[in-house]
């Protein structure tokens, strides 16, 4: 079995999505002994953000096949079809995600690859796979009046479900801008839920 872990928060190690993601993975890893592990941190080894000369290369047919920005695209998207499991740490900023996640799916987003388009619409081509997202708010974003404002979990879901990956679940610590006390019982109760959640599969 494999399991994909992509980090994006820029607090590195001590970040709430980082501490969260390191328990999914450390109950999948007692779930499964033998887990496969690939981590990405997104932050410390940052993905190039697309551009008209990536796109180019990798849509247009302009670029070599050992061209790095071809050969990291490979990479990218081999780990995330090759994955059974993918968690990913997904901080709230500015009520969406980091833009060092946004690179990452805008590297794996290829016709052809993780999606096409059909008669019928678009059709996913990654199903088949169990996604964890391990997700971070300074606020309480999912319910209330601030619900609105949330453009980071429903991208997610979009964007999964794209790809054809419905199954996809989210751990929150929300509020941990509230004070230490709110922080310390919202990271605590993620970490929980995050080792309740597993085993995963058999």
């Amino acid at each position: 079995m494999n399991l994909l872990h992509i980090d994006s928060a820029i607090t590195g190690e001590n970040s709430v999505t980082h501490q969260i993601g390191a328990a999914i993975v450390e109950a999948a890893r007692r779930a499964s002994p033998g887990l496969n592990v690939i981590h990405r941190d997104l932050a410390a080894d940052p993905i190039p953000h697309l551009d008209g000369g990536i796109m180019g290369k990798l849509r247009g047919g302009q670029g070599e096949a050992n061209d790095p920005d071809v050969l990291l695209n490979t990479v990218l998207i081999e780990e995330l079809l090759a994955a059974d499991i993918v968690v990913i740490g997904a901080p709230m900023y500015n009520f969406s995600v980091p833009s060092q996640l946004k690179a990452w799916i805008d590297r794996v987003a290829v016709p052809g690859k993780t999606f096409r388009y059909t008669e019928n619409g678009p059709q996913g081509l990654a199903g088949g796979k169990k996604v964890f997202v391990a997700s971070a708010r300074g606020g309480i974003y999912s319910e209330g009046p601030a619900a609105a404002a949330d453009f980071q979990e429903p991208f997610l879901r979009q964007i999964f479900s794209f790809f054809g990956i419905e199954d996809v679940t989210f751990i929150r610590a929300e509020g941990v801008a509230y004070g230490p006390e709110h922080f310390k019982a919202a990271l605590e109760a993620a970490i929980a839920e995050a080792h309740g959640t597993l085993p995963l599969a058999a």
